[in-house]
């Protein structure tokens, strides 16, 4: 696999870990934030919420957070600047410096480290699984 299709399935892994997160707080199934389609208000913010922290949180730029979220830049950047915006408000900016602050503690995303199973169904000695 090359450097940028790995990092490309990277950045996707940690968009999703932000789609739930943002999912969980505000009480919404995450099928609903992954949405191709707006959605309801609640679900539009939430996704907003998850587009601004995998652009804070993963230290990711607008474009590499369009191409993970399939949304365009501009898309990302009005995101970012109406959570930024919504910041003002005592209780909103607690959950995002909570939710900033558990995504950075988050291990990066990584290949498998246990082998698949041999076909035969048999165990061997030192094997990884």
């Amino acid at each position: 696999m090359d450097i940028k299709h790995a990092r490309a399935e990277q950045d996707r892994a940690r968009a999703q870990l932000a789609r739930q997160a943002a999912a969980f707080c505000m009480g919404l199934p995450v099928e609903a934030v992954d949405g191709a389609t707006r959605g309801a208000a609640p679900t539009a913010l939430a996704r907003q919420m998850a587009m601004y922290l995998t652009h804070v949180a993963f230290e990711m730029s607008l474009a590499r957070v369009a191409q993970a979220f399939c949304r365009d830049r501009s898309t990302v950047a009005y995101a970012c600047h109406k959570i930024e915006d919504m910041r003002d408000d005592a209780a909103f900016d607690q959950c995002l410096d909570d939710l900033e602050t558990s995504l950075r503690a988050m291990p990066s995303p990584a290949r498998p480290m246990i082998s698949r199973p041999p076909e035969d169904g048999v165990a061997r000695a030192g094997a990884a699984w």
